[in-house]
């Protein structure tokens, strides 16, 4: 798929190596099409990797999409450098006028604080009620899907003893949703995170639907508006060494994180991982931009309510 991306984004070069259709602004505006708008509000610390590793999975249809990247005014990242996000980035205050197709919401190291602790927990929760009007569908991812989670629908999370970490079997509710179209019966994903949500509270709510689920780490992905909102407790974004980049990091730190499950060849950190799940993230993705987006959206994009 062609992809929109701004000028000199780090993610262009990088993926072009990896032999993906990426275009920059400048000759994306000679192509006389409607583009679909997709905005991401990246809260992780690794701004370029996040922003890579998206992108890789939004470029898996034949549409051209035009992405834009939001940043929050009440908090700085410590990690990106401050010329990457004044060129790339721009405030909610700044594109709250504006309508987009898509939305993606990425996780946050915030997760062990209460959600109203959370430094920037009212502009954030003033940019989810701005999703309800301004997009036609928006992902939640993690953190966010927890965050999410609780202030629509009043969902609690639970600390865990240990991090979840590693790679997970969920299993598709009903195989028969559009977004699971081609998935086979139980699919793998990523998760790296210290609290949970759980099952019972998400079936208590006849607003939510429970898409997909574990018996080894819970609630997968769910579902609300009709696919309007997905909230994706993991990360099918990863790329092959986020994991083992997080276990370096973490190891002999930390006596809550063990060494990532189901991820190094025979189970040994020696050894490179294992890729069981990138496939299926690229269906997600892929289905959610057709099915979600490009299916449902207006072509006047003001006409989205």
């Amino acid at each position: 798929m062609p992809l929109r991306l701004p000028d000199k984004l780090p993610a262009i070069d990088i993926l072009k190596t990896e032999n993906i259709f990426v275009m920059d602004d400048t000759r994306a505006h000679t192509q006389d099409i409607r583009p679909l708008r997709i905005v991401i509000l990246n809260l992780m610390p690794l701004k370029v990797t996040t922003e890579t590793d998206l992108v890789r999975l939004l470029s898996n249809t034949p549409l051209q999409l035009e992405i834009s990247f939001m940043k929050l005014k009440s908090h700085t990242p410590k990690h990106t450098p401050i010329e990457h996000m004044m060129m790339f980035y721009r405030d909610f205050q700044e594109m709250k006028n504006q309508k987009f197709d898509g939305m993606i919401i990425t996780g946050a190291p915030v997760e062990t604080l209460e959600f109203e602790d959370v430094n920037y927990w009212d502009e954030i929760t003033t940019i989810f009620n701005w999703a309800h009007t301004h997009v036609t569908s928006t992902l939640y991812i993690c953190w966010a899907a927890q965050a999410g989670l609780y202030y629509y629908y009043g969902i609690p999370k639970y600390p865990l003893e240990k991090k979840l970490f590693g790679i997970f079997p969920q299993e598709p509710s009903d195989r028969q949703l559009p977004i699971f179209r081609g998935f086979d019966d139980v699919f793998c994903m990523p998760q790296s995170r210290h609290t949970e949500i759980r099952r019972e509270d998400v079936l208590k709510c006849p607003q939510l639907s429970l898409i997909a689920d574990s018996d080894e780490c819970g609630p997968g992905i769910v579902m609300a508006r009709g696919g309007r909102e997905f909230f994706i407790t993991g990360h099918l974004e990863y790329s092959s060494n986020t994991l083992h980049n997080e276990y370096m990091r973490d190891k002999g730190k930390r006596s809550d994180v063990d060494m990532p499950v189901n991820y190094y060849r025979d189970d040994n950190p020696d050894n490179p991982p294992v890729v069981t799940w990138r496939a299926h993230a690229n269906l997600l993705f892929a289905n959610w931009i057709n099915y979600y987006v490009y299916q449902e959206t207006p072509f006047n994009i003001d006409e989205i309510e």
